[in-house]
């Protein structure tokens, strides 16, 4: 069996995908080790929480959490090579490794130490990594969680070195044969934009033996009373409940959207944010919340990836409200999607090329509406909130969808792409000493 290197871009906990790529390679009889980044103390003990009991490791890389001096001054060392290419890029157009994050010469050293067969690069600084190395001689594969080149706002592309980053994505998209996208939208565009083979799309879903939704039918099904049901979010079974949840709660992620529908939905409902809410944007949020719905809408710290599955599954309605002005946010599928599904969740999702993937196939388990249309939000929360047994036959359809696209349907496919990235390094001699020299 191979020995296989996943680089990330920071904490393990906040990279669900990589975790389950880890998992299903460690499952199949590889040795897998994930090497990312740690800079937060809180997410730190997640970390280390998660690996508890896995059959793969993980590796800091870098540790400049600060706790020490030697941390203190690494993160200073960081940051202060950041803020030099961000400067040597504006006035001279010079084109960095750290313009792409934080570490991206120590991740390639790291692998470079670690001699994998095969190193699978997830974030925009992997993308250079992955390319020095495969200029070197190592196998490597690229997961494109995201399209990084099409992922800002018009207004944030002038400040970041495009075309860079684009010949970074075109050399990978074309030279490795371990090649992901997450959807069958961003996969055709890509290949398209790159003349590249077609990438293949495993679908950012989770695991089938998740058991939260399935519980809530065998609530129902059994009859149990909703006043027996537990709940940590929710504040009653008798109103509907919505739910979003992201990284961050704050501007640009469709909560402009649902604040303006929020008069003319015409059934009393509960909302759930959840997310990261730094002062900042709770005092945004909270000013564009109307009158009359300040006691009915709840914002919720962000909770452990274990823990998270059975929050979703508190509620009734899941809010996917992605943009379709950004390509890579209109042709990805994000996780919260199939989470939703899988939790048992109807789902309101815009109308952005990933999400119409997926809800095309299992039409009954929600509603596509249009980007930034607040009536047609309104619209669809009052056919569900007035129409509990439609929202019944929803949150039925939403279960069986999530079974139909669950983690385990993907993996045959992405253990098909490792062992064909695998195989030419079978056949190629290792990269010579002076070759591995930075």
């Amino acid at each position: 069996m191979a020995r296989i290197l996943i680089l990330i871009g920071g904490h393990l906990c906040t990279a669900p995908r990589p975790q389950k790529e880890a998992a299903a390679l460690a499952a199949a009889g590889h040795e897998v080790l994930v090497a990312g980044i740690w800079f937060d103390p809180k997410l730190c003990d997640r970390d280390r929480e998660l690996m508890a009991n896995q059959s793969w490791k993980f590796q800091p890389i870098l540790d400049f959490r600060g706790l020490t001096i030697g941390q203190k001054l690494q993160r200073l060392g960081i940051r202060l090579q950041a803020k030099v290419a961000r400067s040597l890029y504006q006035k001279f157009q010079m084109t960095l490794p750290a313009l792409l994050g934080y570490g991206a010469p120590a991740m390639l050293r790291f692998a470079k130490t670690y001699w994998a067969d095969l190193t699978i690069v997830h974030s925009e600084a992997g993308l250079w990594v992955g390319q020095q190395l495969q200029q070197q001689g190592y196998t490597v594969g690229v997961d494109f969680e995201d399209w990084f080149s099409e992922d800002l706002l018009p207004s944030a592309k002038a400040q970041r070195p495009i075309a860079w980053i684009q010949s970074l994505e075109a050399s990978l998209a074309r030279n490795c044969q371990y090649c992901l996208t997450p959807s069958q939208a961003m996969a055709q565009a890509m290949a398209n934009a790159y003349q590249s083979p077609t990438p293949t799309a495993i679908y950012n879903a989770f695991s089938s033996l998740f058991p939260a939704a399935y519980k809530n039918l065998t609530a129902r099904n059994s009859q149990i009373s909703s006043s027996e049901q537990q709940a940590h979010d929710r504040q009653d079974f008798a109103t509907p409940s919505l739910h979003w949840f992201s990284q961050t709660i704050g501007p640009g992620r469709g909560l402009e959207t649902l604040l303006a529908a929020l008069p003319k939905v015409q059934a009393p409902i509960q909302i759930h944010l959840r997310g990261n809410c730094p002062a900042v944007y709770r005092d945004w949020l909270m000013a564009q919340v109307p009158e009359g719905w300040h006691d009915r809408l709840f914002i919720h710290e962000t909770v452990a990836n274990s823990a998270l599955p059975w929050r979703i599954a508190e509620h009734d309605i899941g809010l996917a409200l992605e943009t379709t002005t950004i390509p890579s946010r209109d042709l990805t599928v994000t996780n919260k999607l199939f989470q939703y599904l899988q939790a048992g969740l109807a789902v309101i999702a815009t109308d952005t090329a990933g999400q119409r993937e997926v809800l095309q196939a299992h039409p009954q388990a929600g509603q596509l509406i249009p980007s930034d249309d607040p009536i047609a939000l309104a619209q669809a929360i009052n056919t569900w909130a007035q129409q509990p047994e439609q929202l019944a036959i929803a949150k039925q359809a939403a279960i069986q969808a999530g079974r139909a696209i669950d983690w385990e349907t993907q993996i045959p496919q992405l253990l098909h792409r490792v062992e064909l990235a695998l195989r030419p390094a079978h056949t190629q001699l290792p990269p010579t000493p002076s070759s591995i020299l930075v």
